[in-house]
């Protein structure tokens, strides 16, 4: 049967509110709010540092570390964007083992960063909203050394609020990974079995 015409109308807004709704920029419909990513921001740091002052060996802290970024970290978003363009024709299986090792690298790596925080502070500031994420400001206060600025970018795109990126004195994470991954994949020649094989042992 014919639709009659205000059948077609109420297509026609149907449509036109679901296009609309569409096109609404996604930080309007996220749930995430400043005070939502600087609890997240807290709650990670606060965990950092009950294994900076826990007393354990490196190696377990190393192990803690890498949990509190799997926990906190948008780990798909941030390795996929160290590994940059390759990533996307890399084949599922390949890309979780070298996710898995990237994450063990982060842990080692940042962790002997976050080592140098023991017996210090870490005061976090306010958060802003960026584009379409938020972007929290902390300060580490270090013995015997100056404040050091550290921000960190927060956003729930994949679904629960996470932070995907970390800069330390103007020191972008994401930007410096990818160009250290890019020439450890280099060095493989484009092998990416090669790179995670060099990541477990990185860091």
């Amino acid at each position: 049967m014919t639709p009659t015409r205000p059948d077609r109308r109420r297509v026609l807004t149907l449509m036109a509110g679901a296009a609309a709704l569409a096109l609404l920029p996604v930080d309007r419909v996220w749930a995430l709010d400043t005070t939502e990513a600087r609890a997240l921001i807290e709650t990670s740091l606060g965990e950092v540092y009950q294994v900076i002052n826990s007393g354990q060996p490196p190696e377990q802290m190393y192990r803690d570390f890498e949990a509190i970024f799997v926990r906190h970290a948008d780990v798909d978003v941030i390795a996929r964007s160290a590994l940059g363009p390759v990533a996307r024709q890399t084949g599922a299986a390949e890309f979780a083992a070298y996710k898995q090792a990237f994450q063990g690298y982060i842990g080692r790596k940042y962790g002997k960063r976050f080592r140098e925080f023991i017996g210090s502070k870490i005061e976090v500031g306010q958060a802003r909203p960026v584009k379409s994420f938020f972007a929290v400001s902390s300060t580490a206060y270090l013995n015997g050394r100056a404040p050091m600025e550290v921000e960190w970018h927060v956003s729930d795109r994949s679904g629960r609020s996470l932070f995907f990126n970390i800069i330390i004195e103007g020191i972008n994470m994401l930007a410096s990974e990818r160009a250290e991954i890019a020439a450890m994949l280099s060095r493989r020649n484009g092998d990416i079995a090669g790179l995670t094989a060099d990541l477990q042992q990185a860091g």
